[in-house]
């Protein structure tokens, strides 16, 4: 990351308040770090964990909590984009131009931005929980079938 010096905000308290899972932030800081300029960051899983110590359930985990938080986008496998807001740039230009073409949702200081972040977890968990309860109901379904 040399020769990145300017970022668009400083974001560190910002991304505090959102009460990130510990490897989340880990993630998040060697991301950010080996990033391009603009924040793009081309990486796969297998490689953070290495960097990290991590295993791959947790760099997963980890990913989808701050793709959820809006910190880093998957762009496609192995690629991925950090918020423009935590990105680097080479010029406090770039740093302003990037953050002005981002939707007004997506920027950290946005009133509201952890809220958004919390419900998009709760509503991500009641995903996961309707999944486990449809699947419980299938494999009742499949031994009352076994059974009849």
């Amino acid at each position: 990351m040399s020769g990145l010096h300017f970022a668009a905000v400083n974001a560190e308290g910002i991304v505090a308040d959102l009460d990130l899972l510990p490897a989340a932030y880990r993630v998040l800081l060697k991301m950010r770090a080996h990033s391009e300029a603009g924040g793009r960051i081309v990486v796969d899983q297998g490689t953070i964990a290495e960097w990290l110590s991590l295993s791959r359930t947790a760099v997963n985990a980890a990913l989808r909590e701050l793709d959820l938080a809006q910190l880093v986008m998957k762009k496609r496998p192995g690629v991925y984009q950090l918020n423009p807001m935590l990105a680097a740039y080479t010029s406090p230009e770039d740093a302003v131009a990037a953050v002005r073409q981002m939707p007004a949702n997506q920027r950290l200081n946005s009133p509201g931005f952890a809220d958004r972040f919390r419900l998009a977890v709760e509503e991500y968990e009641d995903q996961l929980a309707e999944k486990r309860r449809r699947k419980d109901r299938q494999k009742r379904l499949e031994v009352f079938r076994a059974v009849s």
